[in-house]
């Protein structure tokens, strides 16, 4: 089973069991956009609980992921991020520890350097000998003849009747962002990044996937794509994340950090400045995600959201990044999108 709103009686006893503490409230702890987060209560404090969405056409175990990628951060030393505690994979259920923070209602002086600092932690990990057992990152792109082909695969997709009866989406799949893709094919390149100049990423990193903390910290949550990439995917999604929206100086904030963690790789600042707008037409087909059956099925499971206003947001969004892609963009100006 995943656990649904309506049957808490049998979660609360399966956190109780995971947890080995006797549940005495369980409330919904919060929204994410893809599973369903409760708060459980206990005599030994609080303790958050996580039902992974379940798709037939997902085939990635988030559950696992993300589990494993808190156990081997929290076993390495890093405290900012959720504590693995339990998990039932047979029922998409796992405990962690409740971060007491607040979600970030703006974002303060320091943000970009403490994002910054997690990331050179988590970087500084990738020379263990025991994360080359973990995975790759959810999509990886190891190689640009990669992203390309992810790009293709992710349009096609699109194609296959999910436009939901949209003309207006049809019209810019068609005329825009197809277009856009095949004009980027020139930038393929087989040649696969090596191991030495490979990170271990988050992949959905940045200010909204963190709380506050009282001392003005920051915490990190959502690992479920974590593993092994090129920093410049883990770079340039940052910068360009649509659920932060970051200003300009934030940007060259976020950018100049990014280049003191993985510049000692002649090829990144390069590689990021090139790469960059495959990366933006990229967010323009994630942020379409909702027009695939599949995928809205997860949104209407985590959020009960009205699917035709999502439906316009996201198409507004998907153009905004082709914008981005298709502009002539060099060093000073690429991160001011």
């Amino acid at each position: 089973m995943t656990p649904s709103s309506d049957d808490t009686a049998a979660l609360t006893a399966l956190v109780g069991r995971l947890s080995g503490h006797a549940v005495t409230a369980l409330h919904r702890g919060g929204q994410g956009g893809n599973n369903r987060l409760y708060r459980a209560e206990t005599a030994h404090g609080p303790l958050a609980v996580k039902c992974y969405f379940r798709h037939p056409g997902d085939s990635r175990d988030r559950l696992a992921v993300e589990f494993a990628a808190l156990g081997f951060l929290g076993g390495h030393g890093i405290t900012c991020i959720p504590k693995a505690i339990a998990a039932a994979a047979e029922d998409g259920v796992a405990v962690y520890s409740w971060l007491s923070g607040a979600k970030l209602e703006q974002r303060q002086p320091g943000d970009m350097e403490r994002m910054a600092a997690f990331l050179a932690q988590v970087h500084g990990l990738a020379a263990i000998p025991a994360a080359r057992a973990l995975p790759l990152a959810s999509e990886a792109c190891l190689s640009s003849a990669e992203l390309v082909s992810q790009l293709q695969r992710r349009v096609a997709r699109l194609g296959e009747g999910a436009a939901g009866g949209s003309p207006a989406f049809a019209r810019f799949l068609t005329a825009e962002l197809a277009p856009a893709v095949a004009a980027m094919k020139a930038l393929a390149d087989p040649a696969e990044l090596d191991w030495p100049r490979r990170t271990l990423s988050p992949s959905d990193f940045g200010t909204h996937n963190a709380l506050r903390r009282a001392d003005g910290g920051l915490d990190f949550l959502d690992f479920e794509y974590f593993g092994w990439d090129d920093p410049v995917k883990l770079v340039a999604d940052t910068l360009l994340h649509p659920g932060m929206d970051l200003s300009a100086d934030e940007r060259r904030q976020f950018h100049a950090a990014a280049l003191a963690i993985y510049g000692g790789d002649p090829d990144f600042a390069p590689r990021l400045a090139r790469l960059t707008p495959l990366y933006a037409l990229r967010w323009a087909l994630i942020v379409l995600n909702p027009f695939l059956p599949e995928r809205w099925a997860r949104t209407a499971f985590a959020t009960g959201a009205d699917r035709q206003a999502v439906l316009d947001r996201q198409l507004g969004k998907a153009k905004r990044f082709v914008a981005i892609a298709m502009e002539k963009i060099d060093g000073e100006r690429l991160f001011i999108l």
